[in-house]
């Protein structure tokens, strides 16, 4: 199989989809690697690194995508990049198309095979291509707004972990999932004061275990987020629907409540936000204001630690990358992980929570790749 990698262009996006050491191992099973110069530089992957692994190096995106059968990449393709697609090809990346019709009318017009890493499953229902971005934006969110509650960067003015004598800040995380449960361990480890909220008790009963009185543990009970965000200093984002877009668990009026200065970071955003004010922002501009509450939805966190985030990504996605290259669509009528991801299909919507949330109509994957 021919397969490109082009280079990412969102904004202050710098991850890459395939590292050397993935072409290489592609290249050793007689596939060809296409490599759009530069896609790597930013991050230390060179050009040459990829040209000794085996890749042929490419100009241009509009060539990688004119030549390749497979499209491998990290962000949802933007509108020139979905413009390129075409009906014979694949294309393996996240999407999140639940919160974004234009994306997915133009998946559907371009006739080809989307699969998004976001709804790929593993055997225990986790998601095991959105984990580690997972892992490293939870860990971020609490950084984020550490720096943000500074008074320079809009904030109240309040140290995270306090001093003797004063108060560390309130920190309050929605959803006990991967994003969750890494802010929380970052969280901890500043010395904040820190309540988390889900709706899974065994879930929560493991937190308990784990940290004990450093840190309280609430079922999702609305009138309790309500009295909780209302008092915090931070507010964490971190809710999940896989595939579906994200619930809105703080209204508008509960942001007017909040305190002036704090801080909302929306780690959900790339599924419409948790936020009823969210709105997707970037890290060239990351924050706005609503009602003196300083919210932070930047829509590709991640892509702020580019290098970890790649390598982490990669790791997960590689295996899934290989079979999809030895096999093509084979791969997932054998995989039904694999073909959880699978969202667009030559013209067809194959995802019953996008076609709920964008009220469309939607043929299953088993179907399609049966027929």
């Amino acid at each position: 199989m021919i397969i490109g990698l082009p280079q990412e262009v969102k904004n202050n996006e710098f991850r890459v989809g395939l590292t050397p050491g993935n072409v290489r191992g592609l290249c050793k099973q007689g596939h060809s690697v296409l490599v759009q110069r530069g896609a790597g530089e930013q991050i230390g992957l060179s050009d040459e690194s990829y040209r000794l692994a085996g890749a042929n190096l490419i100009n241009s995106a509009a060539e990688v995508f004119a030549k390749a059968e497979m499209v491998v990449k990290v962000k949802e393709p933007q509108p020139q990049e979905c413009a390129m697609l075409r009906e014979d090809q694949i294309l393996f990346t996240y999407l999140h198309l639940a919160p974004d019709p234009k994306q997915t009318q133009a998946l559907i017009g371009s006739g080809a095979t989307c699969i998004a890493y976001e709804t790929v499953t593993a055997f225990n229902g986790a998601l095991p291509l959105l984990a580690p971005m997972s892992e490293v934006a939870g860990r971020m969110a609490i950084q984020a707004a550490a720096t943000h509650l500074e008074k320079t960067h809009g904030g109240l003015g309040i140290l995270m972990a306090g001093v003797p004598g004063v108060s560390p800040a309130k920190v309050v995380i929605l959803g006990a999932g991967v994003v969750g449960r890494n802010a929380l361990q970052m969280a901890v480890g500043m010395g904040a004061d820190v309540c988390i909220f889900d709706r899974d008790i065994d879930r929560l009963r493991q937190i308990d275990m784990l940290y004990g009185n450093r840190v309280r543990t609430f079922y999702a009970d609305p009138l309790l987020v309500e009295l909780e965000v209302c008092e915090a200093d931070v507010v964490i984002g971190a809710v999940l629907l896989p595939g579906a877009a994200a619930p809105k668990l703080v209204s508008r009026e509960m942001v007017r409540k909040m305190k002036s200065g704090a801080v909302v970071v929306d780690v959900a955003i790339d599924q419409g936000g948790c936020f009823e004010t969210s709105k997707p922002t970037t890290h060239a501009d990351p924050t706005y204001l609503v009602d003196g509450v300083l919210h932070y939805c930047v829509a590709n966190m991640p892509g702020a630690v580019a290098r970890t985030s790649t390598f982490a990504l990669t790791n997960a996605t590689y295996p899934f990358v290989e079979a999809l290259a030895n096999r093509g669509l084979m791969a997932m009528v054998g995989d039904h992980h694999l073909r959880n991801g699978l969202s667009v299909h030559r013209g067809l919507l194959t995802s019953a929570p996008v076609a709920q949330a964008q009220r469309l109509d939607f043929v299953s994957a088993e179907e399609l790749l049966a027929a």
